[in-house]
C-alpha cells in the first residue's frame, strides 16, 4: 500500500530515482539467441557499476528484467554467475531468459566481483581459508561498506536500493523494452523485495529464498546480511509490509521447507494475502513452496523462468 511504501521510503531516507542514467557498452559477444554486452553506468556517487546486458536477437518480447545475484559468501562473483560464466549454473538467469526473448540487466552489487575494495591483510586474526577468494579480507571490505556508512549516518541498503533503481532506469530507457521486473535469489531476492516494494516503476517481482520475517530471524538466530542492518527498522516494519507495498503488482515468492532464509514464508504470504484480496488481485500473489534447502534446484529455477516469461 502506498502509505506503507511512503513510510518506509521516508524511514530509509530514499531519494527519488534517477531519471537519466547514461549507459556505456564496453564489449559485446554474440551467443545463440542473444547478445551479451559488458556495460557500465554510474552509481549516485559517480562510481561505475559494471553489469552484463542480455538482449535477445530472436523473438524479443519487450520484457526486461533486472536480475540481482545471490550472496553465498562469494564476493569474487556477482554478475558473472547470473551470466552463467562462473558459479552455480542454476543462477544463470541471463542466458535462460534472453533465449525466451527477455532482456536482462545483471549488475554487480556493492562489494562483489568488480565492485570489491582492496582490504589490508590481517593474518593475525584470519582463520584458515579453504577458498582464498572468500578470505577474511573479502569479508572485511564488505563489512566496512556497511559499518563505515552507519557511522556517517548513511546505510548500505540506501545505496543498494539506489543502484537497483538506476538499473531499472537503464532498462526502461531501452526503446525495445516496455515492461520491467525484478528477480533475485537469497541476497538478490532481498534486494528485489525491498526495491519492488519501494519503487512502483517495477511491474512485477520474483523473490526466491529470501522471504523471512525479522521476528523469525531473531528467534532462530538467522544471520542478517550487512544491507539489512538498518537501525530501528524492525521496531517499525517487517517484511509483510514490503509485500503489502508491492500490491497490486504481481509477486512470485519461491521458498523451501529446509531453507532458513525463507523459514516463515508461508506465514508472511498468508498475512499479506488480504492486501491483494482487498485490491481485487489475489491471483497476483503466487507462492511456490517446495521440499529442499536454500540453493536453487531445477524445479525452482525453471519455475522462475516460466513465471517471468508469462509476464
Amino acid at each position: 500500500m502506498s502509505n506503507k511504501r511512503d513510510a518506509i521510503r521516508s524511514f530509509l531516507k530514499l531519494e527519488p530515482a534517477a531519471t537519466d542514467v547514461p549507459l556505456v557498452i564496453e564489449t559485446s559477444t554474440e551467443e545463440e539467441g542473444y547478445r551479451r554486452s559488458l556495460v557500465t553506468y554510474s552509481d549516485r556517487h559517480g562510481h561505475p557499476i559494471p553489469a552484463y546486458l542480455f538482449e535477445p536477437t530472436e523473438s524479443a518480447t519487450g520484457n526486461g528484467v533486472v536480475a540481482l545475484h545471490q550472496h553465498n559468501s562469494r564476493w569474487d562473483i556477482g554478475k558473472s554467475e547470473v551470466a552463467g560464466l562462473d558459479g552455480d549454473p542454476l543462477q544463470a538467469f541471463g542466458p535462460a531468459l534472453a533465449r525466451r526473448g527477455i532482456s536482462v540487466l545483471a549488475p554487480d552489487a556493492i562489494g562483489f566481483e568488480s565492485r570489491r575494495d582492496t582490504a589490508p591483510e590481517i593474518p593475525d586474526v584470519a582463520p584458515p581459508i579453504e577458498n582464498p577468494r572468500n578470505s577474511i579480507e573479502n569479508w572485511l571490505q564488505y563489512y566496512n561498506h556497511a559499518m563505515h556508512r552507519i557511522v556517517q549516518g548513511e546505510l548500505l541498503i540506501r545505496d543498494v536500493l539506489d543502484d537497483v533503481a538506476r538499473a531499472v532506469t537503464v532498462l526502461q530507457s531501452r526503446k525495445t523494452i516496455d515492461r520491467t521486473g525484478l528477480i533475485g535469489h537469497s541476497y538478490g531476492g532481498t534486494a528485489a523485495l525491498f526495491a519492488a516494494a519501494l519503487d512502483e516503476r517495477s511491474d512485477y517481482a520474483c523473490v526466491s529464498g529470501a522471504l523471512c520475517s525479522y521476528a523469525r530471524k531473531f528467534s532462530d538466530g538467522i544471520p542478517l546480511d550487512m544491507a539489512l542492518v538498518i537501525p530501528g527498522f524492525a521496531a517499525e516494519f517487517d517484511v509483510d509490509d514490503l509485500v503489502d507495498s508491492i500490491t497490486p503488482r504481481p509477486l512470485f515468492v519461491v521458498s523451501a521447507d529446509a531453507d532458513r532464509y525463507s523459514a516463515d514464508a508461508e506465514a508472511v504470504i498468508e498475512k499479506s494475502h488480504a492486501s491483494f484480496q482487498e485490491r481485487g488481485c489475489a491471483e497476483n500473489l503466487r507462492h511456490l513452496h517446495v521440499t529442499g534447502g536454500h540453493p536453487l534446484d531445477h524445479e525452482r529455477f525453471e519455475a522462475i523462468i516460466a513465471w517471468v516469461a508469462e509476464r
